[in-house]
């Protein structure tokens, strides 16, 4: 049950009627919400079973490091999803954002990492009012917006791939590369930025907006809420994180180019969703995209680890998509399916 609360009036959405009349989860529910852990913990048994060495701590800490950015990206992701929409602008934010921190570096230093983030936020939001005030579809707003922030990258760039400074590098973003106790300072502060989003989506009167979006849209807009506003929130916050996600790509390979984080928007969605996201919204949230992006990486891994080829990997998470898309949907909210 959600509760919200728009001046006088006060909003409560019941449970889905899957959830029995008390709100008790059925038994499919139960199954669905532990799926993503029982998914990652099959996957890293199966995974260990054949080399026993992949679950050293140490192995495992830095599988997780490897993914940082595809887990930044897929935390903002999130949010949209969330409110049952979809970001496809997400890679080409990240890679326009490498761009703009390698060229902006030896002017602004560590302040290049604000231009990122700024520019980010504001991509992202374009998205969200032409979703929402021109009433185009999510998935060919976000599209056109990515290939507008494409164009940007390729623009700024030269449509050339481009190195930082060592020196200026290591002064504005050393901590960033570095590591403590063996433990990597870039999954620290991914760490964080996930703890932020959480407590926003968990805590924060956004969150709980965003939730009830997702669930149940005519409801939030009949009690009077603005629902506009949080759904440009999303995209804001989508648009937002993927810039994060791309200054982390430039920080560690130093450097950026307009194809730097190519092949990171279906793992991203795959993360998602395998985590418990599904695309109608409305349950799942920041620590299911967490699981869901282990799941992903553990996969990558066990990909090397059983020989398959380079050229699967699409092939393999274009399968996943399908099914995480199948086993997570709410068809009571699609009538009609096109």
């Amino acid at each position: 049950m959600v509760q919200l609360s728009a001046g006088c009036k006060t909003v409560t959405l019941q449970p889905h009627p899957a959830h029995g009349v008390s709100g008790d989860l059925t038994l499919t529910e139960k199954l669905r919400r532990h799926l993503p852990w029982i998914t990652l913990v099959s996957v890293l048994l199966l995974v260990g079973l054949r080399d026993i060495n992949f679950l050293s701590p140490q192995n495992l800490v830095t599988l997780v490091a490897d993914v940082v950015p595809l887990l930044i990206m897929a935390t903002g992701m999130t949010f949209v999803i969330y409110i049952g929409g979809i970001d496809l602008s997400s890679q080409s934010i990240a890679n326009m954002a490498t761009v703009l921190a390698t060229i902006s570096l030896p002017a602004l230093g560590v302040g290049s990492a604000l231009l990122v983030i700024a520019a980010g936020l504001l991509f992202g939001a374009v998205s969200g009012v032409v979703t929402t005030r021109l009433k185009v579809p999510s998935f060919i707003s976000t599209l056109a917006v990515g290939g507008i922030a494409l164009s940007v990258g390729q623009y700024a760039s030269g449509q050339q791939a481009l190195h930082m400074d060592t020196e200026q590098r290591r002064h504005a973003f050393g901590w960033v590369t570095g590591q403590t106790a063996g433990i990597p300072h870039i999954l620290v502060l991914a760490l964080v930025i996930v703890a932020i989003a959480w407590f926003l989506q968990i805590r924060m009167l956004p969150g709980r907006t965003l939730k009830a979006i997702g669930a149940g849209e005519p409801v939030v807009v009949a009690s009077g809420i603005r629902a506009d506003r949080y759904k440009i929130l999303a995209f804001a916050l989508s648009g937002m994180f993927a810039a994060i996600a791309g200054l982390m790509f430039s920080i560690r390979l130093s450097g950026g180019s307009p194809t730097l984080a190519e092949g990171f928007l279906l793992p991203a969605i795959v993360a998602v969703l395998v985590g418990g996201t599904p695309l109608t919204g409305g349950v799942g949230g920041v620590l299911n995209t967490l699981i869901g992006t282990m799941i992903v990486a553990v996969v990558r891994a066990s990909m090397l680890y059983f020989s398959i080829p380079a050229t699967g990997q699409q092939i393999f998470f274009g399968l996943v998509l399908i099914v995480a898309i199948a086993t997570t949907i709410d068809r009571s909210k699609m009538k009609v399916v096109k």
